[in-house]
């Protein structure tokens, strides 16, 4: 594929992206849903953070692992689960991942 295709190929997706995100607007309106679909939408972005940081902690390139991401992501659990600030919980969990790292 040449530079210049590829160019118009992400230009392209990225039309098409922006034409659908306003497609959304467009056929919805002033409308607003059921109150059982609000519930459901406002879950959505942590459900995906949660995957991604469940995907991201237990694999690597196609393979299941338990390693030292994992003991960085209990540390973190348990220190939003004490309602620590973000800026504690990223250093703790930094921090017990480099510990597993070092004495694993």
């Amino acid at each position: 594929m040449s530079n210049g295709q590829l160019w118009l190929l992400i230009i392209v997706l990225s039309v098409t992206a922006y034409a659908l995100k306003v497609l959304g607007f467009v056929v919805v309106g002033s409308r607003t849903p059921p109150p059982l679909i609000e519930r459901c939408l406002a879950l959505i972005p942590a459900s995906l953070l949660a995957a991604l940081v469940a995907k991201d902690t237990f694999t690597s390139a196609q393979d299941f692992v338990v390693d030292a991401r994992a003991a960085g992501l209990v540390v973190a659990l348990i220190a939003v689960w004490r309602r620590a600030p973000f800026i504690v919980v990223v250093v703790a969990a930094m921090v017990a991942t480099a510990l597993v790292r070092r004495f694993a």
